[in-house]
């Protein structure tokens, strides 16, 4: 049909499709983008069937515009069905694992596959047959007039409240029978929504909310387009939420699902329609507001790099909820090596008692040898966490390439890690990068690092304590050790024994790597550290053939070059003899930390509005 002369519309008038056919080039079609389809044949077949006015068991073109369009489950299954305007539901298939009935014609959800559809932003329910049938409405998200601003009332909604009690007639609420709040999630009987206060105070999280009546419309135009403004709330730090869903498998879905309940789903982003801009632009007023970055490490300096280049009426303190394979930087901040599921009420609630301290971060500056051959683009400027070359860096570069070509065999952290695991083997039999001390030389504050005396195949930069998934590699240095003057470069071998680690000291820490073994030691105790290079202010790293490199675990293939680390934020335009006015320039990032241990009494209680 494709090869036929003709325009794609007169075609389809006159022919007719087969459901069978539909249903069979469709489920070829998801197993080739790796969907799961083991629910999905049944599903897609009953869909079908529906827009199938006269029962032929073929569509035709007026059927498919009569019926598909306005199908709201096969909306859904193909990912065209979203909210057009505030209060309309945001549909997913799912699958009950509990009685539960649909709210349109109260009767149970029935079935072993996905019975019916939930909504991601109030959890409202109903069968597949009954989505295109008078609904509720959803929740709003703003309010139109500025007369409603900071008119804190109740959002009544149809939920599952059974078991639970009447905040008013304190008695057990049947199902079917009881509304909650959408803001406070506080539970009455629908009889009794009219009897009790209509003020509501959002509940549990009221000071990370950002409830409807803080948020209007300020220009006219109708629709979801219309420019909205935040007025915050009194005494409130609202959270702004971004959610990299492609993060932990699915997990990152779940996460953005949760959120969008828990909070309003407009500070709540995927990073996937936009990435944070949006977000920030909409945020960029507000004097009061905290971030919390949903995804791995790569998430968290995409996130910070926009912070920079947005322009903000302040630079947002950053927490963490750690969806990647490695997490460095959640760990070393107690954040946790990945998120396992628990209440996100209580994570919530751990921001608010965190601790904010300062971290540094440093700017990065390649400079190829041979300006014609340049390699890969490096993937950031700006280290949070680490850079690495050599033994490390090739596997991650391997893992890389695999998972761009294959994403679906990449789909979970588990099976991330055994991923790495097979890598680690192969590096171990190739030894890829032997005898590195003769491809490069390391220069600190001018100073010449000797690495004649180890047999190294790796390097490895460090700015915080935790990397390749939890491995410290410069190891713990006992307090009664510890220097007391900071030292712009210290290279003798007892001195740095003597040297602590800290993400706020304006100092780097360089490893060397003698294998993929000496990297699993490390990483399971066996071996408390990795042998100490150097530790100073500034680093120039030479190179003199094509190494694997990595930022922040995102690694590239580097020709011979001269690399050279500084504190602070680059300038976005820039040359050779730029580099050394770039010493004194510094920047901070601000982070939320969880119980952080290991700060020193000072940084416990440093004060948000000097950041």
């Amino acid at each position: 049909s494709i090869l036929e002369d003709g325009n794609p519309r007169d075609k389809l008038e006159c022919k007719t499709f087969s459901i069978d056919k539909i249903v069979t080039q469709m489920m070829q079609a998801a197993e080739y983008l790796g969907w799961d389809v083991t629910e999905l044949k049944p599903v897609l077949r009953d869909m079908l069937k529906a827009i199938d006015i006269d029962s032929s068991g073929t569509l035709t073109q007026q059927e498919w515009i009569q019926g598909g369009l306005n199908n709201i489950p096969l909306l859904v299954l193909l990912g065209l069905k979203v909210a057009e305007k505030d209060g309309q539901h945001v549909w997913r298939l799912k699958n009950f694992n509990r009685p539960t009935y649909c709210f349109v014609c109260q009767n149970m959800m029935l079935g072993l596959r996905k019975q019916g559809l939930s909504c991601n932003f109030c959890k409202y329910t109903v069968h597949s047959s009954c989505a295109n049938k008078n609904c509720t409405p959803c929740v709003r998200t703003f309010v139109r007039s500025k007369t409603e601003i900071g008119c804190s009332v109740h959002d009544w909604i149809s939920a599952d409240c059974e078991s639970n009690k009447c905040e008013i007639c304190h008695k057990k609420i049947k199902m079917l029978t009881g509304k909650s709040c959408a803001w406070c999630h506080r539970m009455r009987h629908s009889d009794c929504v009219p009897l009790g206060s209509s003020h509501c105070d959002c509940g549990l999280l009221q000071h990370h909310i950002l409830p409807p009546w803080a948020i209007c419309a300020v220009t006219s135009h109708p629709g979801p387009d219309a420019e909205k403004q935040i007025f915050p709330v009194k005494d409130t730090n609202p959270l702004l939420v971004f959610v990299n869903p492609k993060s932990g498998g699915k997990q990152g879905k779940r996460v953005l699902r949760k959120f969008q309940y828990l909070l309003n789903p407009r500070q709540v982003y995927n990073l996937d329609n936009g990435g944070p801009n949006p977000g920030l632009q909409f945020f960029q007023n507000l004097h009061k507001c905290r971030v919390l970055v949903c995804g791995g490490d790569g998430t968290v300096g995409w996130i910070l790099d926009a912070i920079d280049k947005a322009d903000m009426a302040i630079r947002p303190p950053v927490a963490i909820l750690p969806l990647g394979t490695g997490n460095d930087l959640a760990r070393c901040l107690h954040w946790g090596g990945g998120y396992e599921g628990s209440d996100l009420t209580e994570i919530i609630k751990q921001i608010e008692k965190s601790i904010l301290v300062k971290m540094d971060r440093w700017s990065l500056h390649v400079i190829p040898a041979d300006t014609a051959d340049e390699g890969d683009p490096v993937p950031n400027d700006i280290i949070n966490n680490y850079f690495s070359l050599g033994v490390d860096a090739s596997i991650a570069h391997q893992f890389h390439v695999m998972r761009e070509k294959n994403p679906q065999k990449f789909n979970s952290r588990a099976r991330n890690k055994l991923w790495y695991f097979q890598l680690a083997t192969s590096e171990t039999i190739s030894a890829s990068c032997r005898n590195l001390k003769e491809c490069l030389t390391i220069e600190c504050c001018g100073v010449p690092v000797e690495l004649s005396r180890l047999a190294l195949e790796g390097i490895a930069v460090l700015n915080i304590p935790s990397m390749h998934g939890g491995s410290n590699l410069w190891g713990e240095t006992k307090s009664a050790e510890k220097l007391k003057k900071r030292q712009e470069v210290t290279v003798d071998p007892d001195a740095l024994e003597m040297c602590s680690q800290d993400m706020n000291d304006k100092l780097l820490e360089v490893v060397g790597l003698e294998s993929v073994v000496e990297m699993g030691q490390i990483y399971t105790g066996l071996k408390s550290k990795a042998h100490h290079l150097v530790q100073a202010a500034h680093i120039t790293i030479r190179t003199y053939k094509t190494l694997p490199m990595q930022i922040d675990g995102e690694p590239w293939m580097q020709p011979p070059c001269t690399v050279s680390l500084l504190f602070g934020q680059p300038k976005r335009t820039m040359n050779c003899e730029d580099l050394h006015a770039l010493i004194e320039m510094f920047q901070y990032a601000s982070i939320v930390s969880y119980k952080c241990g290991y700060l020193d009494k000072k940084r416990h209680y440093l004060d948000t509005s000097n950041f």
